[in-house]
């Protein structure tokens, strides 16, 4: 037995529907359905997909999380039956937000389709951000000013890229950098290219295929009100100048 074989059974019992019905549905025989069920033969990846869209569910789901866990008639559903997992309300039916701190940051990439690891984060409810599905982010580093280390950005879920726009900002859940906060400079056909606020450190281009989820920033939850000082300001400024002009410089010894 498999976990796919456990969760397209306990699916069927819950639909209440019978093996040759579900079989009919699939345009497969009744006795091929059944070696999928009992586990005595894997799926190809049409039929994956046909019990997916059968189901309302996405294939990682049914092959990964055991769906008896999780309240499927409460997921957030998106095109192509990607979802979010799972949304969770308080007494008033706001939606609560899943705080990642930077404790459990790092376990983020392996776990944001496991709703054990989701449902492990620590949760807060802001009424005033209204509807949409909302995770808060810790920031690091100076890249993205007046957000300070240690701040947390609350973001709302982005179902479609050709949602984001130029000059917002945005929480990347990328395969190779995993968590990223940053400014969308320009949207490509295949691509985005990323800039800090800062502008010490470079813009960046990253594959649309790279990305795993989109969060568009809504607020911001810091715990410094130091006021910068303009003194201040100007002395990072000639710092940053300074470091540049001694990178330049060395980069220019190297190439001769």
């Amino acid at each position: 037995m498999s976990l796919f074989s456990d969760n397209i059974r306990n699916l069927r019992m819950k639909k209440k529907i019978s093996q040759e019905k579900l079989a009919e549905s699939l345009l497969i025989t009744r006795g091929r359905y059944v070696k999928y069920e009992n586990g005595t033969s894997e799926a190809p990846y049409e039929i994956l997909k046909k019990i997916a869209h059968y189901y309302h569910i996405s294939i990682d789901l049914l092959l990964s999380v055991d769906v008896r866990k999780i309240p499927t008639d409460d997921l957030l559903k998106l095109e192509n039956n990607r979802l979010v997992l799972p949304i969770t309300v308080d007494a008033a039916g706001e939606n609560y937000i899943e705080v990642v701190t930077q404790k459990v940051k790092a376990g983020y990439l392996n776990g944001y389709a496991d709703p054990e690891y989701i449902e492990s984060l620590q949760q807060i409810s802001l009424p005033f951000l209204g509807l949409g599905k909302h995770r808060g982010f810790p920031v690091e580093g100076d890249s993205m000013p007046p957000h300070e280390d240690g701040s947390i950005i609350v973001g709302r879920y982005i179902e479609k890229l050709g949602e984001v726009m130029d000059g917002k900002t945005y929480i990347f859940i990328t395969k190779n950098e995993g968590m990223v906060y940053k400014r969308l400079n320009k949207n490509k056909k295949n691509a985005l290219v990323l800039e800090s606020d800062n502008s010490f450190y470079p813009a960046y281009e990253v594959k649309a295929s790279d990305i795993l989820e989109i969060w568009e920033y809504e607020c911001n939850i810091g715990r410094n009100d130091k006021k910068l000082d303009n003194n201040d300001l100007i002395s990072l400024q000639d710092l940053i100048m300074e470091m540049r002009k001694e990178i330049r410089e060395i980069s220019i010894k190297i190439k001769k």
